[in-house]
C-alpha cells in the first residue's frame, strides 16, 4: 500500500515488448523499479518468486528478534549490529523496526500477502518444485488469518514466535 501511494512500487511485467513500451508511462507513475521479465505469465511468476523472499525474510527478521527478545539482550542493538552486516536489508531495516514498536499498521496486509503465497505454492506444485519454507510460512499466515489477524501488516508473523501468543504449533 505505501509503495502504490508514494509511487514507488516495483513493477515486474510479462507481455510483449510493444505492449510493454505503451504501458511504461503508465508504469512510471506508479513505480521506480520497472523490469519486464519476459513474455505473458512471466510477471506474475517472478511477483511470487518476490513474495516467497519477502515472506522467508520476514520470518528469519522475527525469528532472530524474537530470540533476542527472549535472550534478554538489547533487541534494537542486535538489530543495529545485523544491519551493519550481511544480514542488513530492507526487510530487517523497516519491518525490524515495525518489530521493535510492536507496530503491524498495515503496509501489506497478511491476507494479501498469503494469496500471494498460494500462487507461489500452487506455481511451486504444478512445476514439481517443493517450497517447504513458503509452505511454513503460508501456514503462520492462515494462523493469524484465523485468529483474525489477516488485516495486519505482515511483519505481524512475529506475533506467532512470541510465547504470549504462541496458539498453534508448527
Amino acid at each position: 500500500e505505501g509503495g502504490a501511494k508514494s509511487a514507488s512500487l516495483s513493477i515486474m511485467v510479462g507481455g510483449p515488448q510493444a505492449a510493454f513500451d505503451r504501458a511504461l508511462p503508465i508504469f512510471e507513475k506508479m513505480g521506480k523499479n520497472i523490469v519486464r521479465i519476459g513474455e505473458a505469465g512471466s510477471g506474475q511468476v517472478t511477483k511470487a518468486c518476490n513474495q516467497i523472499v519477502v515472506g522467508m525474510t520476514i520470518q528469519g527478521v522475527a525469528e532472530a528478534l524474537t530470540l533476542a527478545r527472549k535472550s534478554g539482550v538489547d533487541v534494537a542493538r542486535v538489530r543495529e549490529a545485523l544491519m551493519g552486516g550481511f544480514a542488513q536489508s530492507r526487510i530487517l531495516d523497516v519491518h525490524g523496526q515495525r518489530f521493535l514498536d510492536g507496530n503491524f499498521e498495515p503496509g501489506f496486509k497478511i491476507k494479501l500477502h498469503r494469496k500471494d503465497m498460494n500462487i507461489a505454492l500452487q506455481t511451486g506444485k504444478e512445476l514439481s518444485v517443493p517450497l517447504p519454507g513458503s509452505d511454513l510460512v503460508a501456514t503462520q499466515m492462515d494462523a493469524l488469518i484465523t485468529r483474525g489477524d489477516g488485516e495486519l501488516d505482515h511483519s505481524a508473523l512475529s506475533l506467532l514466535l512470541e510465547h504470549k501468543h504462541r496458539e498453534f504449533d508448527f
